[in-house]
């Protein structure tokens, strides 16, 4: 090849292809330079950042693991007292259904004792007002005894005929059938 064309050849790009020494000498030093000052200052802050954002998720996932058993021991904690709260509603139900009970027995008790009372005492007042009439008409029959007496006698009767009269009068009416009627 003509030593222009090899001119034209270099000139083009082909010195990347066959490579001097001198270039590849120079091209190492840049690496090895670039290299130790990526070292010395860019790796350690990258690997800072990194191990930075490491913790920091690990951080996360600790959180959220302590949140989440603290969640589950809320809920269960939740759990029980739910359930506590319902076996006291249904004993406190329970218990005022019982006390309904009760009270409504208590009632229908205190009513058949007082409706007996009542009875009891409906009872010893006809009884009273039985002996308080038949009281009446004997002091009634009496006296009219006495009257009817004295008008077909026409004279005063003294107390023993009086007494014998009345006795008798009386011991002729029967006061049984107006007792038996209470």
């Amino acid at each position: 090849m003509p030593a222009s064309s090899h001119l034209i050849v270099a000139s083009s790009g082909s010195f990347l292809i066959t490579p001097s020494v001198g270039l590849m000498i120079w091209t190492l030093l840049v690496f090895v330079a670039s290299m130790l000052l990526l070292r010395r200052f860019a790796f350690p802050a990258i690997r800072d950042g990194l191990d930075r954002r490491q913790k920091s998720i690990d951080d996360a996932i600790d959180t959220a693991d302590r949140t989440r058993v603290e969640a589950d021991k809320l809920l269960a904690e939740y759990r029980e007292r739910l359930k506590e709260a319902r076996a006291q509603a249904e004993e406190i139900v329970s218990r005022a259904r019982r006390t309904a009970e009760d009270q409504e027995h208590e009632a229908s008790e205190a009513a058949r004792e007082r409706r007996e009372q009542l009875l009891e005492q409906t009872r010893r007042d006809i009884e009273t007002e039985t002996r308080r009439a038949i009281a009446e008409i004997r002091d009634e029959v009496t006296n009219l005894t006495i009257i009817a007496t004295e008008k077909v006698t026409r004279k005063t009767l003294d107390s023993d005929d009086q007494r014998r009269l009345v006795e008798d009068a009386i011991g002729e009416l029967d006061f049984s059938a107006l007792a038996s009627e209470s």
